[in-house]
């Protein structure tokens, strides 16, 4: 009898065991990232004329999932949509728009504006979707493309694998290719897609760091669901592959030599080799990916393949980059412009969706913006965050459109999502501030103080995608604009978004910018001021940025080594005086070089001379 009770509880907790073990139910979250790949870059959402890159994996993941028609990245450029998708708020509200960092943006004399200081990295409090899925146990890992300043390992994600893989620039990209045998680079024995007369059984491909990474880190994961964002390096400049028979193919394909001659590829259209062996890398990257997660059997829950019980997120970060000096990158036709413009070239991006209880081959056309992730994701692998947190996210849920079959996006009140906003206070040509709501999409135009106002759609149906149709002077659209220059205000209001300035170096200027009188620093109190003379107009902001001691062959500790000081080029608080003539900040010990950052009355934004601290 006893040893029949003893067989009983081992058996009781055998089955508890089994039970427990199979609970864990939460969907692993996958987030492949591609930089600069265009709405018109893959045979996805292919309009007008054909689009010559091979991408079977992709339209494959679309079969199996949800794409969306009309997804929109965070920002025109890469750092400010990263930022985007890895907190879930807007960069305007952010205040991270660009690519700049650290950088102090002097403008020349011919230039009116000038782009507002950023700061080094992406702010240290931001709440992260790695931190916030980790706290919610779940294994985090970035391989690849980070972007955002620093290292990924300092936000929230626990592995860590920055490196470009096999997009690494060789010494001549006419006939540096990988061999079997390459020590860095050595190409598979499996052929692969595309096929060809010269290659009927498919071609090899190099070994690609980026992905390996991805497919290590999904092995490692076991015991606890994962959250991966694979984030490569491609198809960014420089324009290249190691990939000898690939890009052999795209030259018999677009009726070029191979190899190809020395120099840029500057025929327009989407007629670049490098650029299409890089679009179909990625492809196989993806292509690698999903296979792994079909063959694979999920630890966490027997009988089944991690395909699925997990959800993986195709996108870019921005619109294709059409060209890099003399070099035809994309063609992002029939849209209009690329990469750092709000124009639909440059924010219209590939989105699609797969995953547990997703309808296949299915097609959502609403508007729907990478800042949806962080709810969406939050919803999909049941995760909390405090409410003050979930607050601050800027996106909404769309988990009802991947899963419930809704036909709108709605927020958590019930209420149809009416637009979409973009903020980009950079460039001389690119100064934008941008809406879209329904058929219409509305540009701040801040060099030329008006707005442009375009008909995407008539109910619905294509009409003006190329933006070539102003409508803004006429008067049938005049309730239009008005409407929606309103929504774009009270958006940009709302965000508390930053710039642009104006530039106190331009020589048409006809209000006066901060005059500097003095700056000084106090060795014994560790105080600096900067004096302004009595006749300057007032600060409003001001901010004060620690900056490493200027050295000549002074080379930057590699991201991730080390134990990086936070603080250098970020800014940091003040104190202004009650009549905004003089700013003062007590700098810490270790801060060997400072500057200040002024924000008048006028709206110039100033900054002091690299100070050293003696």
């Amino acid at each position: 009898m006893k040893r029949l009770r003893i067989s009983m509880l081992v058996s009781l907790v055998c089955a508890c065991s089994a039970v427990f073990a199979q609970a864990d139910t939460r969907p692993n979250i996958l987030i492949f990232y591609v930089d600069d790949l265009g709405w018109q870059g893959t045979q996805l959402n292919d309009i007008d004329a054909p689009c010559p890159y091979e991408t079977p994996n992709v339209l494959k993941l679309a079969e199996q999932g949800m794409n969306f028609t009309q997804g929109y990245s965070a920002a025109p450029t890469c750092a400010p949509s990263r930022a985007g998708i890895i907190t879930g708020q807007h960069p305007g509200k952010l205040r991270y728009t660009h690519v700049l960092f650290s950088r102090i943006p002097n403008g020349k004399p011919t230039e009116e504006f000038v782009d507002p200081y950023l700061g080094a990295h992406l702010q240290m409090d931001a709440l992260t979707l790695a931190t916030a899925l980790k706290d919610n146990g779940y294994h985090t890992g970035h391989v690849g493309k980070w972007h955002l300043g620093l290292s990924s390992s300092l936000f929230g994600f626990e592995y860590s694998n920055e490196d470009r893989g096999v997009h690494r620039k060789p010494a001549d990209r006419t006939k540096d290719f990988a061999t079997a045998d390459d020590p860095k680079y050595p190409l598979s024995k499996k052929k692969y897609p595309p096929v060809s007369a010269k290659k009927p059984d498919g071609i090899s491909y190099p070994y690609d760091g980026v992905t390996e990474s991805a497919l290590q880190f999904m092995a490692e994961s076991q015991d606890k669901p994962f959250f991966l964002y694979l984030a490569h390096w491609m198809v960014h400049w420089p324009a290249m592959t190691r990939n000898g028979e690939l890009l052999e193919y795209y030259c018999d394909k677009l009726g070029q030599p191979f190899p190809p001659k020395a120099g840029a590829m500057s025929i327009p259209g989407q007629n670049n080799p490098y650029y299409a062996s890089m679009v179909t890398t990625v492809d196989w990257s993806l292509g690698r990916i999903v296979d792994y997660l079909e063959n694979t059997d999920d630890p966490r829950n027997p009988g089944k393949k991690l395909i699925e019980t997990t959800y993986l997120i195709f996108t870019s970060d921005n619109g294709g980059c059409m060209n890099h000096g003399q070099e035809v990158l994309a063609d992002n036709s029939p849209l209009k412009y690329g990469k750092s413009h709000g124009e639909e070239g440059g924010i219209r991006v590939p989105m699609i969706i797969e995953g547990p209880g997703i309808p296949k081959g299915s097609q959502f056309d609403g508007l729907v913006n990478q800042l949806d992730f962080f709810p969406t994701i939050l919803t999909l692998t049941h995760s909390t965050i405090a409410p003050e947190a979930k607050a601050e996210l800027s996106g909404v849920d769309i988990t009802p459109v991947l899963l419930d079959g809704a036909e709108q996006v709605v927020d958590a009140q019930g209420v149809a999502r009416e637009n979409l906003f973009w903020h980009f206070p950079h460039g001389q040509d690119s100064m934008k501030s941008v809406l879209r709501e329904g058929d219409f999409k509305l540009l701040k135009n801040y060099q030329t103080r008006d707005y442009s106002l375009y008909r995407l759609y008539n109910n619905g149906q294509r009409e003006d995608l190329e933006e070539m149709n102003d409508l803004a002077d006429d008067p049938e659209y005049a309730p239009v604009l008005e409407k929606l220059s309103e929504k774009l205000e009270r958006h940009l209001a709302e965000n508390q978004v930053e710039g642009p300035y104006l530039n106190p170096a331009f020589k048409g200027k006809t209000k006066p910018s901060a005059a500097i009188k003095s700056v000084v620093f106090d060795a014994a109190g560790r105080e600096a001021r900067v004096q302004l003379a009595t006749s300057s107009p007032a600060v409003e902001t001001a901010y004060v940025i620690y900056r490493e001691k200027p050295s000549k062959g002074k080379k930057k500790a590699a991201h991730g080594k080390g134990k990086p000081d936070v603080r250098i080029g970020m800014k940091m608080p003040v104190t202004i005086s009650s009549a905004g003539k003089m700013v003062s900040a007590r700098i810490p010990k270790g801060i060997e070089a400072y500057c200040f950052l002024l924000i008048d009355e006028n709206n110039y934004q100033t900054f002091t001379d690299i100070q050293l601290v003696q």
